[in-house]
């Protein structure tokens, strides 16, 4: 079955003429490549969809697979108020804690599933049911460890199942625009790409609390943990945490469930696990970037339990056939945090010209012949300036970008991707063999930060070459009783 993505050795920069008509080879073998056909099943069928972390995203992910017009066969959350809640918009679902419980019941009567789960169970959630035939849309961060990417990436290969990552900023024109842009070569050999977040949004740089809480009783705090180490229950917080990207104190007291978890090792991925699937994206897209080489962290306030209050991470990608090494440089933390990383300001100073300041979040790819600027999470829309040019200039207002069709496939919509690959349709444009190598990839920035050294990489084996401690982030042990498919 033809790949709609990867990343072989990578051409020079195309011709306009070449651009096209590749671009509409690439469209016409997506259009006869899909996922295997729904077994038993009318192509106009309802799917049976299972949907695990019912609350938060997850009730968003819910509600936009059913508007599609498909059925919400069951719900699973390890909180029964979640449960219960939700369980009143989808009465005929069927309600479960423990997804395993759930499969084991179930499994047969369902043709895909939702995770919308904490990082530290997507991997397991999703492979137990993609083992199984079933199809799977999975938020971002794909998942928790390095591994565990690498090993959905290649289980959706191995069963042929649909796929879609939980970026949705995927299925903006201005993303799609952005790649299709940038291979044909307008802004010649790019070198530098910049990512800037103002995440955390959540506290990071803590030390695990002491003592242990009564656990609520609509609480399974044991299945909450799931393939995680174990440790004791706690509720909040006695103080306010740390200021929220507006300035303002954000009373997220609760230390882990039902949002904290994310600053915490055991169970989230940081400030870039949670934004660089969306944020670094288009990039990845459109310059093809493959394994780094070496991949190194400064941080400030990291330890054993929680990730940095800041971090800036640059990575070195090597040379792809034409394509000239990249340097990519990471950076989060709160815009006015204390040794907050971003951007040296000689780099941004048409961008701060153009907006009036610098953008909590952003993208800035830096080539030889000019810049390209994307100011939001998502990548949906983006600026350029040549250079013989003195300002960004929107995309839709740059003359030069107006000289360049448009190819790229316009999205129905992000779930209507994956619900059309469900049935046969062409893979969605964030399928696990392309969000999963993304994944992979951003998450070797969290093993350099808590490695707290640069790690020489190799991207095939899966190991640093330099450092014996990664191995023990790159891939987990997990608990008795919560294992992937052999």
């Amino acid at each position: 079955m033809p790949k709609t993505y990867s990343f072989p050795t990578s051409p020079s920069p195309l011709s306009r003429r070449q651009f096209i008509n590749r671009s509409l080879l690439a469209a016409s073998l997506a259009a006869m490549s899909g996922p295997a056909l729904l077994r038993g099943q009318n192509l106009n069928s309802k799917l049976h969809i299972a949907v695990i972390g019912a609350g938060g995203k997850g009730a968003v992910d819910t509600d936009a697979v059913a508007q599609t017009g498909e059925d919400i066969y069951a719900l699973c959350d390890v909180d029964t108020d979640t449960l219960d809640s939700r369980g009143e918009k989808y009465p005929k679902a069927r309600k479960f804690q423990d997804y395993r419980k759930m499969y084991s019941q179930i499994m047969g009567n369902i043709d895909g599933v939702i995770v919308s789960t904490p990082d530290h169970h997507h991997a397991l959630a999703a492979a137990l049911a993609m083992n199984a035939g079933k199809h799977a849309f999975v938020q971002k961060p794909l998942t928790y460890s390095v591994a565990e990417a690498r090993y959905l990436r290649n289980l959706a290969k191995k069963k042929k199942v649909a796929t879609q990552m939980g970026n949705q900023g995927s299925a903006a024109d201005g993303l799609r625009r952005a790649v299709e842009v940038i291979q044909t070569g307008i802004l010649g050999q790019v070198r530098q790409l910049h990512v800037w977040s103002n995440r955390p949004i959540w506290r990071q740089g803590m030390d695990r609390p002491t003592g242990a809480d009564p656990v609520p009783n609509t609480l399974d705090w044991d299945l909450w943990l799931g393939p995680a180490p174990f440790r004791p229950f706690k509720k909040d917080w006695p103080e306010e945490v740390t200021p929220d990207a507006k300035g303002k104190k954000a009373k997220q007291r609760n230390v882990y469930h039902p949002f904290s978890w994310r600053g915490w090792q055991d169970f989230g991925t940081g400030a870039l696990g949670d934004m660089a699937c969306h944020t670094v994206n288009m990039p990845f897209r459109a310059l093809n970037l493959g394994y780094p080489t070496s991949i190194e962290a400064k941080t400030t306030g990291i330890n054993k339990e929680s990730y940095a209050k800041s971090a800036q991470i640059q990575f070195e990608f090597p040379k792809r056939g034409k394509l000239a090494p990249v340097t990519f440089m990471w950076y989060d933390g709160q815009p006015d945090g204390t040794d907050t990383f971003r951007p040296h300001a000689d780099l941004t100073e048409d961008i701060v010209a153009k907006m009036k300041k610098l953008p909590g979040s952003g993208c800035l790819l830096i080539g030889d012949k000019g810049r390209l600027f994307s100011p939001d999470d998502y990548g949906s829309k983006f600026l350029l300036r040549l250079n013989d040019e003195k300002e960004l200039v929107e995309a839709e207002k740059h003359e030069a970008l107006k000289a360049i069709p448009e190819n790229y496939w316009k999205s129905p919509g992000h779930y209507q991707e994956w619900v059309d690959a469900c049935k046969g349709g062409r893979a969605a444009y964030s399928e696990f063999d392309i969000a999963a190598y993304l994944t992979e990839i951003i998450l070797l920035g969290c093993v350099a930060e808590r490695v707290g050294k640069k790690l020489e990489w190799d991207g095939p084996k899966m190991q640093a070459k330099n450092s014996h401690e990664a191995a023990g982030y790159v891939k987990r042990d997990y608990r008795k009783g919560w294992d992937l498919p052999a």
